[in-house]
């Protein structure tokens, strides 16, 4: 996949990166003092002098992740916001160079992009998964390099599966993934493009014949539930409606509070009406598999 900014974008783009570069660096005792500034004070100034040094970490990091097919501009983005996340974070007494610290933020956050745009369909969730993603270029590349072929066997993915801690099923899935890319089910088939690929797809929904069937059914147990109903007393049908017919159960000695009983009674007595219930069902029909208890 690819994606090419229109010359406008681009040269937007190209004057941000040139301002951004222009920034002048920062030693390490003025980017503590500003950062101190920013933590303990607030000052947004002091703030917006921190961040502006370091843009130039998100535009390098950004361009690393290129060859993904994202719009340049988005990535320099997110690796912004993870700048502003490290900023927001970052503890100047411990001592520790900001550009440090922030680099990991940045990088987090130009992948986590990258998962969530780069297809409609989702690529990993855990940290294995997304490791693989973003290594398995490099490392195939390498194998390739190594034994002076293209393409992977299966002891190349067993070792590159070992070496990231996923599955080599996991590892040949990827490099399915990676190799393709997403397709417009209104895209067409053939030459003749009368066909496109969500005709091929299965419908899963149930046929008019089905849905007239099922509710010719669900009629038929409604009466049939009625009528075993009827043969009940009212404690009887109250014990089976709070338990069975409502959308949450009530509690066995909730009822028995109600009622004034135990609920080991109240358990007695829904069992007993259960029994009734199905010998009225059995007396009326001659199957009572599709009764829903």
């Amino acid at each position: 996949m690819s994606y090419i900014d229109d010359p406008q974008t681009q040269k937007a783009n190209l004057d941000y990166i040139r301002t951004s570069m222009d920034a002048p660096y920062l030693e390490k005792e003025n980017e503590l003092a500003l950062a101190r500034r920013w933590k303990e004070d607030g000052d947004e100034r002091a703030l917006h002098r921190l961040v502006s040094a370091y843009t130039r970490l998100a535009i390098s990091m950004a361009m690393k992740f290129k060859h993904y097919g994202l719009p340049i501009g988005d990535l320099i983005q997110e690796g912004n916001i993870g700048l502003m996340e490290a900023a927001k974070r970052f503890d100047p007494d411990r001592e520790l160079r900001f550009s440090t610290y922030a680099s990991w933020w940045i990088r987090a956050s130009i992948q986590d992009y990258i998962l969530r745009n780069w297809s409609i369909v989702r690529t990993g969730s855990t940290s294995a998964q997304k490791s693989l993603f973003f290594n398995l270029r490099r490392l195939r590349a390498r194998i390739e390099k190594q034994k002076e072929s293209e393409g992977l066997n299966d002891n190349d993915r067993l070792k590159i599966a070992k070496e990231l801690g996923v599955k080599p099923a996991e590892v040949e899935a990827m490099e399915g993934r990676l190799s393709g890319a997403d397709q417009s089910l209104n895209a067409t088939l053939g030459e003749d493009g009368e066909q496109d690929w969500q005709s091929l797809l299965a419908d899963k929904a149930p046929t008019p014949e089905e849905i007239v069937t099922d509710m010719k059914d669900a009629q038929t147990r409604s009466r049939w539930l009625a009528r075993a109903l009827d043969d009940l007393n009212e404690r009887e049908r109250t014990i089976i409606r709070e338990r069975h017919l409502g959308e949450e159960a009530v509690t066995l000695e909730t009822l028995g509070e109600q009622l004034g009983i135990s609920k080991e009674r109240v358990r007695q007595i829904e069992k007993k009406a259960m029994e009734k219930m199905k010998h009225s069902i059995e007396d009326n029909t001659d199957t009572i598999n599709d009764l829903p208890f």
